[in-house]
């Protein structure tokens, strides 16, 4: 276990460089910043040339790809960082020197047990792109296939495993504090954030993200996902068919080449759509660098490393708030709220449907020009606190994922309505998900299911409650007191100084 004094040095650490990049003026200047944290904000910052601007993306990639990978997750935040540093972290894309092909080749035949020179007829030593995690270099195998390789730095586990560890620590210590900074829960952000960094650092996993999201979207044959090559894929090095076309961040080429502009942006936002609510399996890494136009107009995307995944019961919520707002039902949109727990019980529906009007209204029948999900998100961000809504680790990812696609499509088609192009789909998928014949399907699927359980009922009552003659029921176990170990006056003293002090250390990576 790793000692608090370990975990302090490496924030005031992470603090300074914070400071040097102007990233700690907002918590200098916040009212709501406690006293004690404002202080050390002002002891980081002493001595720093301070830019006018903040800049908050380059201050963590020159932490390192670890606080790279937070501000992404952070970048979903904007009620924790505030809008401007969420807006800003959206930089963040994982552009990041290469690692000399020797180390990658030391790699590569350490994952596949032999030298890649007998799966691959060549390999181009310039990688095509070098992210945190990993980077990818153009190869030809041995049966003539253009693929691209992923591999994973070196060391890149034993990196996110340190800085990952401080992040729990230091988000411990800042819930502790309750009100405000309990109520946005750091904790569980940082969970979320562990969670899609420990799948990305297992390239099998990604290989069957794609695979599985490539047989889901069969439906939508416009948008495209490369085949897989399992036999030179490992937990180290992933292989996918290479893909020939334009990013969708090269507007001018688009142009030159002809597309139609319109309606890739459509097809992007229908693709999301039946990813989000009908497969309720999502890439939740949509930016334009991972996304390309073919030559006979389909879109395909790449890197599948952050997967979002949401429950049916989740996704019915989903989908009748997006139809909701698109429709002004503000009362039914409310009303989701308090069925699912986002909104706790003691608030009134009415008045919050009221603030969802206020919300919604203004951006109505508007182009995204004009408005956005953005716009949109950051309203309700603002009545959150009014109304005791907690983070709900399910639509983390999405909310992302939201901004990401309008900001692609808006770049695609400037006048296209989000609204009009969602609604066809949002309200089809609610007919056929909630309409009579669903309600019926599901309950003979659920009686269907209760019969077939029953025979393990009764074998469940026959082990608890045996005929006579039989086994004596298993005592139940006794409860064990978990105590916590240390005590007296040293251990508070050290306890209430870790805390202050990783407060604003913590805090000077989230504000």
């Amino acid at each position: 276990m790793t000692a608090p004094a370990v975990h302090l040095w490496r924030l005031l650490k992470w603090g300074r460089i914070l400071a040097r990049h102007g990233a700690l003026r907002g918590i200098e200047r916040d009212p709501n910043t406690p006293i004690p944290v404002r202080r050390l904000a002002r002891i980081a910052r002493f001595g720093a040339r301070v830019p006018k601007v903040p800049a908050y993306a380059d201050a963590l990639q020159a932490i390192g790809p670890a606080a790279i990978k937070l501000g992404q997750t952070l970048a979903t935040r904007p009620d924790i960082v505030g809008d401007v540093a969420a807006h800003d972290l959206l930089r963040l894309q994982d552009a990041l020197p290469p690692v000399p092909y020797e180390t990658i080749h030391a790699a590569m035949t350490r994952a596949f047990g032999r030298d890649p020179a007998e799966l691959f007829q060549s390999i181009d030593p310039v990688p095509v792109g070098a992210a945190s995690i990993a980077q990818v270099h153009r190869a030809v195998t041995t049966d003539g296939r253009q693929v691209a390789v992923k591999v994973l730095r070196p060391g890149v586990e034993e990196e996110f495993a340190r800085a990952i560890d401080t992040y729990q620590w230091a988000a411990a210590q800042i819930e502790a504090m309750g009100g405000e900074l309990s109520r946005l829960r750091p904790r569980l952000v940082i969970e979320t954030f562990k969670r899609w960094t420990l799948r990305e650092l297992d390239l099998r996993r990604e290989a069957a993200s794609a695979s599985e999201l490539a047989e889901a979207m069969t439906a939508e044959p416009d948008f495209f996902i490369p085949a897989i090559d399992w036999q030179r894929t490992t937990t180290k090095v992933l292989t996918i068919a290479w893909i020939d076309g334009i990013k969708l961040s090269n507007r001018d080429a688009l142009i030159a080449a002809g597309y139609d502009r319109k309606k890739l942006a459509d097809t992007l936002v229908h693709a999301f759509l039946r990813q989000a609510i009908a497969e309720g399996f999502f890439h939740a890494d949509m930016h334009q660098g991972n996304l390309f136009a073919l030559p006979d107009g389909k879109i395909a995307a790449i890197d599948f490393g952050i997967m979002g995944r949401i429950d049916r019961r989740a996704r019915v919520w989903l989908a009748e708030i997006l139809y909701g707002l698109i429709t002004g039902n503000y009362k039914r949109v409310a009303e989701i709220h308090f069925e699912a727990g986002y909104v706790p019980a003691h608030h009134n529906v009415a008045e919050f449907a009221t603030a969802l009007r206020a919300v919604g209204e203004p951006m109505r029948g508007l182009a995204v020009k004009d408005m956005s999900i953005g716009m949109m998100l950051d309203g309700l961000f603002n009545i959150t606190r009014d109304f005791d809504m907690q983070t709900q680790p399910h639509l983390l990812l999405l909310q992302k994922t939201m901004v990401m696609v309008e900001g692609v499509a808006t770049s695609l088609d400037p006048d296209i309505n989000l609204w009009e192009s969602a609604a066809p789909f949002v309200r089809e998928w609610i007919r056929t998900e909630l309409g009579p014949e669903a309600a019926v399907a599901d309950r003979l699927i659920t009686d269907l299911r209760t019969l077939a359980r029953l025979p393990d009922l009764i074998r469940n009552i026959e082990l608890r409650y045996p005929a006579p003659g039989g086994a004596p029921p298993t005592p139940p176990l006794r409860e064990i007191e978990v105590v916590r170990i240390g005590g007296g006056w040293r251990y508070a003293a050290v306890a209430i100084l870790s805390a202050v002090v990783s407060a604003a250390a913590v805090w000077a990576i989230i504000g």
